[in-house]
């Protein structure tokens, strides 16, 4: 298969692990006969600096031309602590999502058995959970109208028939393909916009007898997701909750440099790791690559590259095994530190993980 890939590495520590993502797809290609061509692009604090705007239209371009998009991150400190700044690296992520029409957010979550420890939640809650968000990616209160003044401020959290009915259908369908389980998470009680969600969603329950629909309140999803998360099959939800819900599912895979994502819609599919740009870590080859690594995985199953998405989980989950792993999961021998750790840093850093992993794939 021949793709056209564009290459979106960002802020922070985005350069180092997309360089990982992409010797993973090179090792895919050389292994298994295909052709990924690549077009690097800027984005986020990178593009601010470059030319004043976070989602600059040749990027766009860029992104509209390629069958797919891997991203990395965006995000830099200078934007985080200056709440006055007007042009900011995330308001570059809201455009590409915008314009590209990625209205569908899909993040798995999942655990690894040699990790459950790493996890602040119990082994027992956690062993087997599989378990996927669908965040509607386009809409609610990150995209409606915002004002703010010494005094007073407000965002508008506004949402469509059509906007809830496609994302509906991408739940809907989801669960069809998994343990047909949907469970609709929304905030009805109080707001109008989730009132309108659960509306449409029992409307359209009909259409899809075989799925178990149950709906769920945020403030007890948040909760049930750590305290009963084997009980989740397909969540859906509304764009801020969904941020919120899938940053904090990271408690269960034991942590956000595991978390890959997909988001589709109208245009390009664009694949990225769930976690940040991490700045005060760029450049000290300390960043878990898993994440943009299985970001790839998820691109190459999109497009009915089954084994080959396999391969690199099996290679993600062999390194795992055998502790080749960034210091954030990394699992210390004995009692001292020392023997994990070479002159410069961690024994196996971005780079250190990324080479491991491609040579598994090499050698498979």
């Amino acid at each position: 298969m021949k793709l056209k890939i564009a290459i979106l590495p960002g802020d922070g520590i985005g350069p180092e692990i997309m360089k990982q993502g992409v010797a993973v797809l090179n090792a895919i290609a050389k292994k298994c006969g295909h052709t990924f061509e690549y077009e690097e692009a800027i984005c986020g604090a990178h593009a601010i600096d470059v030319c004043g705007d976070p989602y600059p239209d040749a990027t766009h371009d860029v992104c509209m031309r390629a069958d797919a998009v891997l991203f990395a991150a965006v995000g830099d400190l200078k934007y985080d602590n200056d709440p006055t700044a007007k042009i900011r690296p995330e308001t570059g992520l809201l455009a590409m999502r915008k314009k590209l029409g990625l209205f569908a957010n899909i993040r798995p979550v999942a655990t690894f058995d040699c990790l459950l420890h790493k996890s602040p939640l119990k082994e027992e809650l956690l062993r087997g959970a599989d378990f996927v968000v669908i965040r509607e990616l386009t809409g609610g209160m990150y995209f409606g109208e915002k004002h703010q003044d010494n005094d007073m401020a407000f965002d508008t959290n506004i949402y469509t028939r059509p906007e809830i009915e496609r994302i509906l259908k991408v739940a809907f369908e989801m669960a069809m393909k998994r343990n047909k389980h949907l469970t609709v998470v929304d905030k009805a009680n109080v707001l109008a916009s989730s009132r309108l969600w659960r509306q449409i969603a029992k409307e359209m329950e009909p259409q899809y007898p075989e799925v178990k629909t149950d709906y769920m309140f945020i403030d007890n999803a948040s909760m049930r997701v750590l305290t009963e998360p084997r009980y989740f099959d397909v969540i859906v939800t509304e764009n801020t909750f969904g941020d919120i819900l899938t940053d904090e599912t990271s408690c269960i895979t034991g942590s956000m440099g595991l978390q890959p994502s997909s988001s589709l819609g109208e245009h390009t599919p664009l694949f990225e790791p769930v976690h940040g740009s991490w700045p005060q870590a760029a450049g000290q080859n300390l960043a878990n690559p898993l994440a943009q690594i299985l970001s790839a995985a998820m691109l190459l199953e999109h497009f009915g590259l089954q084994k080959e998405g396999a391969l690199i989980r099996e290679a993600v989950s062999a390194s795992l095994d055998a502790n080749v792993r960034t210091p954030d999961i990394l699992e210390l021998e004995g009692s001292s530190v020392a023997r994990n750790q070479v002159e410069g840093g961690a024994k196996y850093g971005t780079k250190e993980v990324g080479e491991w992993i491609v040579n598994y794939i090499e050698k498979a």
